[in-house]
């Protein structure tokens, strides 16, 4: 985990440390986090090591037991079922909408975030894979021109992240996942809503396959 800047936003930078940190599994599930501990590692003030806790306990990535104090939530796969249950709902209708609407610049950021992503998954780099997804996502969330589906998502975009990362981490998943991002791609510049809803479901439907793999061991 890198040191934390003196000159950066010390909040924002403790906050996005820990957050990389569960996601990519250097905290694990139910890993009691000391706070003195935490401090040390990055440099920082207890204060903005409880800040970031606090967040990442809204975003449900931390539980804070009183007491007993925080530690790394956990999730079985009866929630991160019903999870890629409404990831497949609410992501299939936001391609529908957003191949209705899809501008040229728009269509153009999204291939680009799906070139890096290609290029991350070529070079095993596990953070840059969630990044340069995560840009893919928000094209399209941000302009289907529906705020609601998009701010549901936002509720759950750390645990989505999460799984995301132990999905993509079985072997070959994240190839397979670059040829599935492809075809709801062709899907939205084709501006055909029901070939990129398809799409799009059937992304969902195999990354939940493989993240429940992964809960199976």
């Amino acid at each position: 985990m890198k040191v934390v800047p003196i000159s950066a936003p010390v909040r924002s930078q403790v906050i996005s440390s820990l957050r990389d940190a569960i996601l990519q599994g250097r905290f694990e599930p139910g890993q009691k986090l000391v706070e003195a501990d935490l401090c040390e590692l990055m440099g920082v003030s207890r204060p903005s090591v409880r800040e970031a806790l606090r967040q990442l306990e809204a975003e449900k990535l931390v539980i804070i037991t009183p007491f007993r104090g925080p530690a790394v939530a956990r999730i079985d796969w009866d929630e991160a079922g019903q999870i890629y249950e409404v990831r497949a709902l609410l992501e299939g209708q936001a391609a529908y909408l957003f191949a209705q609407r899809a501008t040229d610049p728009q269509l153009a950021a999204m291939e680009a975030s799906l070139r890096s992503f290609q290029s991350a998954v070529k070079n095993a780099d596990e953070s840059a894979r969630l990044v340069h997804t995560e840009a893919f996502y928000r094209v399209m969330l941000d302009n289907c021109g529906n705020t609601v589906i998009r701010d549901l998502l936002a509720g759950l975009h750390a645990r989505i992240n999460f799984l995301r990362a132990r999905s993509m981490s079985r072997a070959g998943r994240a190839k397979k996942s670059v040829a599935e991002l492809q075809r709801i791609y062709e899907g939205l510049r084709a501006r055909d809503p029901k070939k990129a809803q398809a799409a799009c479901i059937e992304h969902v439907r195999l990354a939940g396959e493989a993240a429940k793999a992964s809960f199976a061991g």
